[in-house]
């Protein structure tokens, strides 16, 4: 069953903060050194100095007593606690979260659900990843978590309610009060985010149990937090054997929304591949012949609306230095069964990533499945206009571009066990940090 339960979170004292723009950031993975540097310069309070804070000379990131940026997160923590920066929740609550938003002209609405989530294994079938990860995030997060003893983020869960009986419940609750938090962040400055407290005990008691009977919930972003969550569950377990299952540890932050929510738009994740040279981008075209008719495309506009209209996981677009845009298509004669190797499900071998990853990346191109997993020859991107000026400035081989995966597609993959290739999905808007932090010691209890 799926456990969710309020709690007591530490959060920005709307007192204290003016204005909520200047603490809140991206989830840490989407902090690059540019936009760490505006984050630092919004405030000195701003959420990035815990979740994703600066190196410093003289730093001994190995030693658990520092200096390095995981005691600085802590002394962060603990001095804004002290000077009322940050507050302590009286009453454990619930957090109705909604993130108000436009793709292509098209408006939506996402609703979630903030709440302290019970970790489970993924053998038990409750709560599922849906693609690979990569090593290093999981270390530099578990040693975020140990350091400073709270959930600083939410991770971003799907769960099954068709008939989003769960919405219904938050939106009585919230429709008659202003929202507690009203703000947009800095990098996604499009997306109004809206938080409303949720202390009623019977909303509580009635999400609860809407909640406890569902299995195969998906995780959409976090898996390294999720992973991370787990292992320090188990830490925490054998250091102290007689602690009560409501054991804060137990749990992860986490954001909920309803597979079935209107507001649900999944993006497409790019691949430019840089720092190999081992196949000219003429010679991936030539190749890539084979199994694909190939077509040239005038713009990058015409290549991305080729790439959307035509079957998903079938049309990937090509850019590269010296050969332009192109469309390729895979041919019906292409037996991805055979073309693919190992033991995955015929509907894995057909997503579009799985296909870009093992065939184009792998096959076609002869990129390393080494410079792939270290991320040391490929960048992702949501925007192609970026990976396109990498190319031009010579700072880039080539990219694909690819269609986005489609929510029934992760339903069926989660739901048999695979995960897919990493960076299969972009969920839009992100979760953004700075809303609620779950305190998670080892005295804690929801």
């Amino acid at each position: 069953m799926a456990v969710v339960k309020p709690f007591r979170a530490v959060r920005y004292d709307p007192q204290q903060i003016g204005d909520m723009q200047t603490v809140v950031s991206q989830p840490y993975d989407r902090i690059d050194a540019s936009l760490q540097a505006r984050y630092y310069d919004l405030s000195p309070y701003n959420i990035v100095r815990i979740i994703e804070g600066r190196a410093e000379p003289g730093d001994q990131p190995l030693r658990p007593e520092g200096p390095n940026v995981y005691t600085r997160a802590r002394a962060y923590y603990e001095q804004w606690l002290a000077d009322g920066v940050l507050m302590r929740e009286e009453h454990p609550a619930f957090y109705a979260y909604e993130q108000t938003f436009s793709v292509e002209g098209v408006p939506y609405i996402r609703l979630g659900l903030i709440a302290a989530v019970e970790l489970v294994d993924f053998d038990q079938g409750v709560i599922l990843p849906h693609e690979r990860i990569h090593a290093g995030p999981k270390e530099d997060r578990l040693r975020l978590l140990n350091t400073l003893g709270a959930n600083t983020e939410q991770i971003f869960i799907l769960y099954p309610d068709e008939a989003n009986a769960i919405n219904a419940l938050i939106r009585r609750a919230i429709e008659d009060r202003a929202p507690d938090i009203d703000t947009v962040e800095l990098f996604e400055s499009d997306v109004r985010q809206r938080v409303w407290v949720i202390r009623d005990p019977a909303v509580i008691a009635a999400i609860e149990a809407t909640m406890a009977p569902k299995r195969g919930l998906i995780i959409a972003d976090g898996h390294h937090r999720y992973s991370t969550g787990l292992t320090y569950r188990d830490q925490q377990r054998a250091a102290h054997p007689g602690a009560p299952p409501d054991a804060a540890f137990n749990f992860v932050a986490a954001t909920l929304v309803s597979m079935d929510d209107p507001g649900l738009v999944v993006l497409p994740t790019h691949r430019e591949i840089h720092h190999f040279d081992a196949t000219a981008p003429a010679t991936i075209l030539e190749r890539a012949a084979q199994h694909f008719t190939v077509e040239r495309a005038p713009d990058l506009a015409a290549t991305l609306q080729r790439v959307n209209a035509l079957p998903a996981g079938r049309t990937f677009g090509f850019y590269g230095a010296g050969t332009g845009f192109h469309v390729l298509t895979l041919k019906d004669s292409a037996r991805l069964s055979d073309l693919i190797e190992g033991d995955h499900s015929g509907a894995w071998k057909g997503l579009a990533v799985s296909i870009l990853h093992r065939l184009l990346l792998e096959q076609v191109a002869g990129v390393p499945e080494a410079g792939i997993e270290d991320k040391s020859m490929i960048r992702y991107h949501r925007d192609p206009r970026a990976a396109v000026a990498h190319i031009d400035r010579g700072e880039g081989s080539f990219v694909f571009f690819v269609s986005p995966t489609h929510m029934d597609e992760i339903r069926a993959i989660a739901g048999q066990g695979e995960r897919m290739p990493q960076k299969s999905t972009d969920f839009y808007p992100k979760v953004i940090s700075g809303i609620v932090m779950l305190p998670v010691p080892p005295d804690e209890r929801l």
